[in-house]
């Protein structure tokens, strides 16, 4: 079997955080929305990236991200993945740091 990787590290601040909810199985989960804005050097030029992002985390996660400020920054570790009822990927936060 090959190995494959899926980890996502994006330096993003916290633009929306929905209201801590709860699984069917009472597991914490929460939805956020992250805002990445830099300057990154591609094909031997500087670009300007934004990009907008929704991300969800479960359990202790859930319960520390919730606590923390809209418009705060953050380096996020965690995977992608797109929801069965959905179109866009989603970033599931595995564990998150000032960066």
């Amino acid at each position: 079997m090959n190995h494959v990787a899926n980890h996502l590290v994006l330096t993003a601040c916290i633009a929306e955080i929905d209201a801590l909810r709860y699984t069917p199985a009472g597991l914490p989960a929460l939805n956020l929305r992250l805002e990445h804005e830099s300057e990154i050097l591609e094909a031997g030029q500087a670009r300007q990236v934004k990009a907008a992002m929704k991300a969800v985390a479960f359990g202790a996660m859930a319960e520390r991200l919730v606590k923390q400020a809209i418009g705060s920054t953050w380096r996020f570790n965690g995977f992608l993945a797109t929801p069965r009822n959905g179109k866009n990927v989603v970033l599931h936060v595995q564990e998150f740091q000032q960066d």
